[in-house]
């Protein structure tokens, strides 16, 4: 998602004073008028409401900047997610703050505090000229080498070859043309923002802030696995034999050698979002008579989707269709998949290493990083178009194809599933017989990465429709009407708000089946009967919370729907008057993952150096000991205690996006309906659809993986499970649904037994010869009919008389007959299966 760094002094005249109440409902707050620089007299209650929690956020003492300016990820320092640790921050919390700021400009007139976010991203997220000095030996017709992902840590690294043909780069010669350099405008998604891994700036040690990564081997590299490296390679720290992290990662092809060298990753949803910010800045902005005050910041916006066209190529820039290294390079624009794909890469030798650069794109698409909102403001709002000819054509297309992605990949209730691929597990293999495919690019439940699913996240699609809804708003676009009402139907029915003023949203997902045709040109529709979502449990997120009341508010100031309005008020209120804090909102969260701060971080054997830390890198660290910083955190001993037997930790916490989202989805109600002064409109309680889902204390951590250059898919984090003698189990093995040649189940596991279950392998034998294409929540084996299933590092454990809730399940195909299976062993124990 992103990283950025804020150079911006805060100047706050007078804060909002919050008087915190503590009463039968939970904190509240006595709202006081914010009578920051150009602030007005707020009479509504959600536009005061914005104007309480945007001070809480700007004040200083609270802790959400830091003495930079620059917004952290959280104000806590101790959480793990998609970041590591608190205070670094991403291209998300910056494309967060510019929204915040333009909401603010909108409902006081005072735009000084958006130019000023802008700068300080301009400052310290973009990469100056001297940070990537050697674009210009970049060689457009041989973007980059290639190299391999893998789906087990262990493959890595992998080999760099020069005998896979990689496709011609058709921007790189515009994009210079255009703006007169070979530099990159787009923002690397994550940042050290107090420098607290210690690399500093290109290997000075001190420099603060400073632009690290952290995921490079593929799909199955969960955070806990990750290894924190420079993006500025000198050697100075990593491998004690000179050549630094970057043989962890890959191995130079042949005759080749390791060079120092600088590299970043683009989150490609953050720039989008950022040109979303913008696109509203301007129209606002201009509404008051101040397009003026922006016009800066609208330009730059402009030029930072011409540069983001370099997210919708494949990594490689081959045709899209691949399924093997052989298949055709790109020439053109035939290798543009005209989606946001996960990420866009770029980097070169450091200055006294050599000349050359390269650029890569991403192979993967997921549903959660399209915004339609920005492809049509890029290619329809003058203002925003970009200056490079084919831009505005470009962003177009990609508004279609946006739409038609989220039609082909809408299940049977309303979820949106979760993407394509155009490189098999990484390296361009052929995907399963029978895969639906999206203009030749394969169906994938879990885009990127899987541990954990990377579309089981609800937040995910509260995320991307709301881009959808604002679309709809603006243009009454049937397509997008469409998909928004199946969408909001279903999350209708999956959310509950209670009398008593609590709700429960969805949580995690788990997906069956698969798109019912392959798209193309020509396709309009897809029968999508056997694609299928279920919602494995629930939460009280306020972050996730306000993403979904915001797109609830946007269709229904659109549609009428006043049921959609109703729900999101309500949701709003709920969450104000049970999680309101001195410092913002927040729901307690119950961490059980972190009993994974020591966890293996998967380094080669024989591979031994230090890290700016002072921590000792080889085949026996863990999570923990390379960050020896952890265990002097204020937080420390909550997860300590947690390690030494006791109960999972409990926190709140105050994620700078979530901050942000809450307060414009509070200032979103009077600006979508300016007539409603405050008034909520009577809730009427929704309740859930059949079963009503667990629910659950713990908020999905938002996922950000994002691989650089050369992504490749590790091993789960998963340790062996431990023969548990003893064990009673119960298995329900339920065909979800079957159509010709294939089929989706769900396997419930119970622990019958009165000790908990730590680790587990689930194994059965079909009887028909059935064969397992993919799996969810588990890793799987199959050799001839029999099948083993481990649990991945997040569902390991069952308590006793407890069911697992984030069970395993597959897609398979069949011929003939599709028996179920009649015998389950879990760690060797037969289970019932009644």
């Amino acid at each position: 998602m992103t990283r950025k760094r804020i150079s911006q002094s805060i100047s706050l005249v007078i804060i909002a004073i919050a008087l915190v109440i503590s009463g039968v409902l939970g904190v509240q707050r006595i709202p006081v008028a914010y009578a920051g620089p150009g602030a007005t007299q707020a009479t509504s209650t959600y536009t005061q409401r914005f104007l309480t929690l945007y001070g809480e956020i700007k004040n200083p003492v609270n802790g959400y900047f830091s003495p930079l300016g620059i917004p952290y990820h959280s104000v806590e320092t101790l959480i793990v997610e998609a970041p590591d640790y608190g205070h670094e921050t991403t291209s998300e919390a910056f494309s967060f703050w510019l929204w915040l700021e333009t909401t603010y400009g909108e409902v006081t007139g005072n735009w000084q505090p958006f130019t000023s976010a802008w700068a300080t991203m301009d400052k310290y997220m973009i990469p100056s000229h001297a940070d990537q000095s050697t674009n210009s030996g970049y060689n457009a017709s041989s973007p980059a080498q290639y190299a391999p992902e893998s789906p087990n840590i262990t493959d890595y690294p992998t080999q760099l070859s020069t005998s896979v043909s990689v496709g011609q780069d058709p921007l790189a010669s515009e994009l210079q043309q255009t703006y007169g350099t070979a530099d990159i405008y787009g923002m690397p998604w994550l940042l050290d923002t107090d420098n607290w891994y210690g690399y500093g700036h290109c290997g000075d040690g001190t420099t603060k802030p400073s632009f690290v990564n952290s995921y490079q081997r593929g799909a199955s590299e969960s955070v806990w696995k990750t290894v924190v490296h420079p993006e500025c390679e000198t050697f100075t720290w990593g491998r004690n034999d000179g050549t630094g992290f970057l043989s962890l990662f890959n191995t130079p092809a042949s005759g080749g050698s390791y060079s120092q060298q600088w590299r970043y990753t683009d989150a490609p949803d953050a720039d989008a979002r950022t040109v979303q910010a913008a696109f509203w800045a301007y129209t606002w902005a201009s509404a008051q008579g101040q397009a003026s005050a922006v016009a800066s910041q609208v330009a730059e916006a402009s030029k930072m989707g011409d540069y983001l066209r370099y997210g919708t190529y494949d990594k490689y820039f081959k045709t899209l269709g691949c399924t093997s290294t052989s298949c055709a390079a790109g020439s053109g624009k035939n290798s543009s998949t005209y989606l946001l794909d996960w990420y866009y890469a770029w980097g070169g030798a450091v200055p006294s290493s050599g000349s050359w650069a390269w650029r890569i794109g991403s192979s993967a698409a997921h549903q959660g990083y399209q915004n339609p909102l920005a492809a049509w403001a890029l290619s329809s709002v003058p203002a925003l178009e970009p200056k490079s000819p084919s831009a505005p054509g470009d962003w177009a297309t990609s508004l279609q194809r946006q739409l038609q992605f989220y039609t082909w990949l809408q299940s049977s209730e309303g979820a949106i599933a979760g993407g394509a691929t155009n490189s098999w597990n990484g390296s361009y293999g052929a995907p399963p017989a029978g895969t639906s495919t999206f203009y030749g690019m394969a169906y994938d439940w879990q885009p990127v990465y899987h541990d954990p699913p990377s579309n089981n996240w609800f937040g995910f699609q509260a995320w991307s429709m709301e881009r959808v809804a604002e679309y709809y708003y603006e243009t009454g676009n049937a397509m997008a009407k469409s998909i928004l009402d199946k969408w909001v139907a279903w999350t209708k029915s999956a959310t509950t708000v209670n009398s008593n003023g609590t709700y429960a949203i969805p949580s995690t997902l788990n997906w069956s089946g698969q798109p019912g045709g392959n798209w193309t040109s020509s396709t309009t529709s897809v029968n999508n009967s056997g694609l299928h979502v279920t919602v494995v449990d629930t939460t009280t997120d306020v972050g996730v919370a306000a993403a979904l009341a915001k797109t609830l508010l946007y269709y229904s100031a659109k549609s009428g729907d006043t049921a959609s309005r109703t729900l999101a008020q309500t949701l709003l209120d709920d969450m104000w008057t049970n999680y309101s804090d001195s410092i913002g909102v927040s729901n307690p969260e119950t961490r059980k993952d972190y009993n994974q701060f020591n966890d293996s971080v998967s380094i080669p054997s024989g591979w031994t150096g230090k890290n700016a830390q002072g921590a000792t890198l080889d085949s026996s660290t863990t999570f923990l000991t390379e960050r020896p910083k952890y265990p002097s955190d204020p937080a420390w001993s909550k997860v300590q205690t947690y390690l030494n037997g006791g109960s999972a930790p409990t926190f709140n916490y105050h994620r700078f996006w979530a901050q942000s989202d809450i307060a414009m989805a509070m200032a979103d109600v009077d600006i979508l309906f300016p007539s409603s002064s405050g008034g909520t409109p009577t809730p009427t309680p929704t309740q859930t659809q059949t079963a009503t889902p667990t629910p659950t204390q713990t908020t999905t951590p938002t996922p950000t993986p994002t691989q650089t250059t050369t992504p490749t898919p590790t091993p789960s984090s998963t340790p062996s499970p431990t023969p548990t003698p003893g064990t009673a189990c119960k298995v329900q093995y339920t065909v979800t649904n079957q159509w010709p040649g294939g089929f989706g189940v769900n396997i419930a596991i119970t622990n019958t037994g009165s000790t908990a279950i730590n680790g587990w392998t689930l194994k059965f034998t079909f009887p028909n010869g059935q064969t397992v294409t993919q799996v969810w929540n588990g890793t799987f084996s199959q050799q001839g009919s029999a099948v083993t299933i481990t649990n991945l590092s997040y569902n390991g454990s069952i308590a006793p008389g407890a069911s697992l809730s984030s069970a395993p399940g597959f897609n398979g195909s069949w011929s003939g007959s599709n028996s179920p299976p009649t015998s389950f062993t879990l760690n060797g124990t037969t289970c019932s299966t009644s």
